[in-house]
């Protein structure tokens, strides 16, 4: 992205964000014209919540080409209800299948996923990490070119067009051909305050962009999901203004 259209989106972001509760964050990568962007300098992450499941399919499929074999019968059930409908008991059962938070974390570290550490013991949720890592993460596991087979990537991003139709919020609310995972949850960290994020693929004018936008210490879920989607927007409209 062109340093001019760089600098208005960061100036709409800083207006958009001072007239909301809490932080949040946004990365995007536009394989249309292989141009990304991250908002703002990273410093502290954030709590992933459901967005982490994203991380688990991936560590899944990989896993399960290493041992040069499909997901089988039970695996599929336990993937497909833990990216759309967000299942945690179905995530924390893939988690262990995976290796847990030492699996997780070198998949991650071996796809370069650097700043990404899984949370301690079982609690993925709580994962510290950052929009440009997520992104990373979906580039992964989407990319013709990438780790990830031809059959899998068509398998999880067949699972993220179809989440549940209420959990299509976010990412899935600004753009086309969406594939969508939320994640939410109050946080005991911040006094109760709500952990909101979204990460998906979508496409705008054209042009196919991977997207993750995280936030945290909304006084609600719906105030959450408002910012979340504010700055989705906002990051669209650069891209595709600039792009076309």
């Amino acid at each position: 992205m062109p340093v001019v259209a760089r600098r208005r989106l960061d100036r709409a972001l800083e207006r958009y964000l001072a007239t909301r509760p809490g932080r949040a964050a946004v990365a995007v990568y536009d394989r249309t014209t292989a141009t990304g962007y991250a908002f703002p300098t990273e410093r502290e992450p954030f709590m992933l919540a459901s967005v982490a499941k994203v991380d688990i399919l991936l560590a899944l499929l990989l896993r399960t080409q290493q041992e040069g074999r499909r997901l089988d019968g039970y695996e599929r059930t336990l993937a497909a209800r833990m990216i759309r409908y967000s299942d945690n008991d179905c995530a924390h059962e893939l988690y262990l299948t995976i290796g847990g938070r030492r699996g997780l974390s070198e998949v991650l570290g071996r796809l370069g996923v650097r700043h990404t550490l899984p949370g301690p013991g079982l609690y993925w949720g709580a994962t510290p990490s950052h929009p440009s890592d997520q992104v990373m993460v979906l580039e992964r596991l989407t990319a013709p070119d990438g780790p990830v087979s031809a059959a899998n990537r068509r398998y999880a991003l067949g699972l993220m067009t179809t989440v549940a139709p209420a959990q299509a919020w976010g990412v899935g609310a600004v753009g086309e051909r969406v594939a969508v995972k939320n994640g939410w949850l109050p946080a005991e960290a911040h006094d109760g305050r709500w952990t909101v994020n979204s990460l998906g693929r979508l496409t705008v004018g054209g042009h196919e962009l991977l997207m993750a936008v995280l936030s945290e210490r909304s006084p609600d879920m719906s105030t959450g999901i408002a910012t979340v989607e504010g700055v989705a927007r906002l990051a669209v409209q650069a891209f595709t203004r600039q792009n076309t």
